[in-house]
């Protein structure tokens, strides 16, 4: 008799990256990788973003410290609504970019963003299995199969509502066990081959190489999750924060989202 796991709720982790470099800050705006002999950035930039962001933003971040070796960044990866609900209760703060529209909007709505958001990038979501794919997943109706362990994310992360979206489009009635936090811990999930099956982004399937397979269905394009970024109306470090933005915007920034599995904006 298999054993069915646990319903778990993942918390949302905390992920701070400090390093150092060398070089310019006009040109760290605008994605380039060369330095120029500007005085650059300083201080903290403190970045909330969706936990699926982690591997390409953290790389960002890493490039702008280079270019500006006064400047230190930091990341709060989580669930977007866990970063939405930390914002409006006053965590300090310089960007925030959700993995949907919604969760933005709980904080525009609010009044705690500066200016418009933009919708930086694109992600769908896959089924993600333990290489191998040892209980033979073929496809998202297999996510109505109680004889499955499965993972998804929980309804009120981007992650999960896009899945509650494919349910809807495909007919199936999901039979998840365990209801994670964000999408990374659902993919770890999958990682340890704790679960037969979880439903993750394209994204973190690439990420995490061979210790997982991907299966695309096709109802992941009933539910694209636009990616929306803004900088925070009290961010304490405003010249940097729009500096990221700039990075992420520009050429070199959108090409490492989309070598990271990411898609282009109205793709």
């Amino acid at each position: 008799m298999r054993l069915r796991a646990p319903l778990v709720l993942a918390t949302a982790g905390l992920l701070s990256l400090t390093a150092c470099g060398g070089s310019s800050s006009s040109d760290a705006a605008a994605g380039s990788t060369a330095g120029t002999e500007d005085a650059g950035l300083s201080g903290t930039l403190t970045v909330f973003a969706a936990a699926s962001l982690t591997d390409v933003f953290t790389d960002l971040g890493d490039q702008l410290m280079a270019d500006n070796p006064d400047l230190t960044v930091e990341f709060n990866f989580a669930g977007s609504s866990a970063l939405a609900t930390q914002i409006g209760q006053g965590a300090p703060a310089d960007v925030f970019a959700s993995a949907n529209q919604t969760q933005m909007t709980v904080v525009t709505d609010a009044g705690l963003a500066e200016g418009d958001p933009t919708v930086f990038t694109e992600n769908v979501l896959e089924i993600a299995v333990p290489e191998g794919n040892p209980a033979d997943v073929s496809g998202i109706d297999d996510f109505g199969d109680p004889d499955l362990t499965l993972a998804v994310c929980a309804p009120d992360v981007p992650c999960g509502a896009a899945a509650e979206q494919v349910f809807e489009a495909a007919g199936v009635t999901a039979q998840p066990d365990t209801l994670e936090e964000d999408v990374r811990a659902a993919l770890t999930k999958v990682e340890l081959g704790e679960v037969d099956a979880a439903l993750v982004y394209a994204s973190d399937v690439q990420s995490a190489g061979d210790s997982v397979e991907g299966i695309t269905f096709p109802e992941a394009e009933d539910a694209v999750n636009e990616y929306p970024i803004a900088t925070l109306a009290a961010a304490p470090n405003p010249e940097a924060a729009r500096a990221f933005l700039d990075l992420v915007e520009s050429d070199a920034g959108q090409q490492a989202l989309t070598d990271a599995g990411f898609r282009s904006p109205g793709a």
